[in-house]
């Protein structure tokens, strides 16, 4: 059975139960496994009137909603294949991926953006609104899926980090090998659990791990929230009220931040018992009896406060993308929520590992998933391979014998394995640093540190490559910046535990955080190092004329 008629029969299970809800205005637009499964009909008789030929690609191109998951299900449903697009991402890079992938039909829900493509691509389909998919008000049969293992059922573009997004293509038999792997981690964290469990959704489903989870969700006896208004997300998850939910560590990043900046703004000793708490909880309950005092005090009222401020049911945060930093991790775990790490690319159908909830450590992202192989190569790569390997990259078969070399996937991140299998992502190859000593490292943990010290940094950048040692881009969007001052006093702390060759000697300020508007972040948040590299030429020059600190 393939992944899609598993899904299609967990709905009709679920019958006239409520599965979905997008929040609108506040409030709760429902719809149940039957109703989803007759929008999933429509969109597939839509589409059989268009003359689509098996294995034709579509483009999808909208925000998330239950009709881009109705639609999405119906495209693969008919043997298509499905290019999501994200709304956010530039006009000329999607005419780019829209180019590469020459799609038949482009489906979107913005005319006006769909204008702006236009006016910078050549050749371009005409698109069709979204709202005329679903025009059918039959009560329409379930047909089959004509969707078989070897079938291509999604081109996902890559980030494009260091150089121009690639269409990874994804196969029937990938997602369904992932769905068993996550629905099994889930079965872990939730066993014993009420049902249906309730699941909050708000990043964007045109990346590889955000539709991995929508598709998981599906096949679960589950509620899912999604979340159609990013600036309303603190509002929207107490609506939801979910037992899990997953994240990217720039939110976990700011909640932290807003929750010790609103502690750090009350009167009395509050503060001082929780950082006297916090203190004691990072140190392994290691600290003098004050601080151990506190942090018992902490744990039977203040810290089930904030959880209960953040998600009352909260069982776990799950959390991928990007590297998170340690700290931010324990802090989540100090306030009685685990967070769980998920690794992997697009490539890898959006995972590698996954923490076990009886046992995850704290920096690490768990073992590989079952049936998959990891293993550090030249220069701590890490490859991988297993039924979770991509295809191909679409139209480059040179880039995808190079990738898949060996008979592994080079993922191009650096890691170290410990004796129980466990993982932890140390750098990615090519933002590898080598200094006209010879000296190499990889820049992410010192990043990492600095932003953890410095709650005001939205980035931190540190560069040094062919130059005789490290300095720092640092932006903020304080209204007040960052002190320099502030920033050296941290940087010399912190250069005190590094090797010579590490220690930061110079940094620049940018009052303008990056970002996917200005060109330097990819559209899952990534940070274009060369972009910013060539952007701030200038500066960071003047950072090299300067004696170093």
């Amino acid at each position: 059975m393939n992944f899609l008629d598993s899904i299609f029969e967990n709905l009709q299970r679920r019958g006239d139960s409520i599965v979905l809800r997008e929040i609108r205005d506040g409030q709760f637009l429902d719809v149940s496994g039957r109703d989803f499964l007759k929008l999933v009909s429509q969109a597939r008789k839509f589409l059989g009137g268009l003359n689509l030929n098996k294995s034709d690609r579509c483009g999808l191109l909208a925000p998330n909603s239950i009709r881009w998951m109705a639609l999405d299900l119906a495209l693969i449903s008919e043997g298509l294949i499905v290019v999501p697009l994200y709304t956010r991402q530039a006009p000329r890079e999607l005419s780019s991926m829209i180019q590469d992938s020459s799609p038949t039909a482009i489906f979107a829900s913005d005319e006006s953006l769909f204008a702006e493509i236009r006016r910078v691509s050549d050749d371009c389909p005409a698109f069709t609104p979204l709202d005329k998919v679903f025009g059918s008000e039959e009560n329409l049969p379930l047909e089959k899926t004509a969707c078989e293992e070897s079938d291509p059922v999604s081109i996902i573009y890559t980030s494009g980090t260091s150089g121009e997004p690639k269409g990874v293509v994804l196969r029937e038999g990938n997602i369904r090998h992932m769905l068993q792997c996550t629905n099994a981690r889930l079965d872990v964290l939730m066993a014993g659990s009420r049902e249906p469990e309730r699941i909050f959704h708000y990043t964007p489903f045109c990346f590889a791990a955000s539709w991995i989870a929508m598709l998981t969700f599906l096949s679960r006896n589950s509620v899912v929230t999604l979340s159609t208004d990013l600036s309303k997300l603190p509002e929207e998850l107490k609506l939801a009220s979910p037992d899990y939910f997953l994240n990217v560590p720039t939110l976990l990043e700011r909640v932290r931040a807003k929750i010790t900046e609103t502690i750090h703004k009350r009167r009395g000793v509050l503060p001082a018992i929780f950082k006297r708490a916090q203190n004691c909880f990072f140190n392994s309950g290691r600290g003098s009896w004050l601080e151990k005092m506190c942090l018992s005090s902490a744990r039977r009222v203040m810290f089930p406060e904030i959880h209960k401020a953040i998600g009352p049911n909260l069982k776990a945060l799950i959390c991928g993308s990007a590297p998170l930093a340690e700290e931010t991790q324990r802090f989540f775990m100090m306030l009685g929520i685990p967070v769980l790490q998920v690794y992997g690319l697009t490539e890898t159908t959006a995972i590698c590992t996954m923490d076990d909830p009886r046992d995850f450590e704290p920096g690490k992202v768990g073992a590989a998933i079952p049936g998959v192989e990891m293993k550090a190569g030249e220069n701590g790569e890490i490859l991988v391979r297993g039924p979770n390997i991509f295809a191909g990259y679409w139209r480059r078969p040179e880039e995808t014998a190079k990738a898949l070399e060996g008979g592994w996937f080079h993922t191009g991140d650096q890691g170290e394995v410990d004796d129980k299998g466990k993982w932890r992502i140390t750098g990615r190859l090519k933002n590898l640093l080598v200094l006209n000593s010879g000296h190499k490292f990889a820049p992410e943990p010192l990043e990492l540190a600095l932003a953890n010290k410095l709650p005001a940094a939205q980035q931190v950048v540190v560069i040094g490559n062919q130059r005789s040692y490290p300095a720092a881009l640092i932006t903020t969007s304080s209204a007040n910046g960052i002190a320099s001052d502030r920033v050296q006093a941290i940087v010399e702390q912190m250069n005190m535990s590094l090797p010579h060759y590490q220690q930061i000697r110079a940094f620049h300020i940018i009052h303008e955080p990056f970002s996917i508007e200005n060109g330097l972040l990819t559209a899952n948040g990534k940070i274009k190092r060369d972009e910013v590299a060539a952007r701030y030429s200038a500066e960071i020059d003047r950072l090299y004329q300067r004696p170093p600190a």
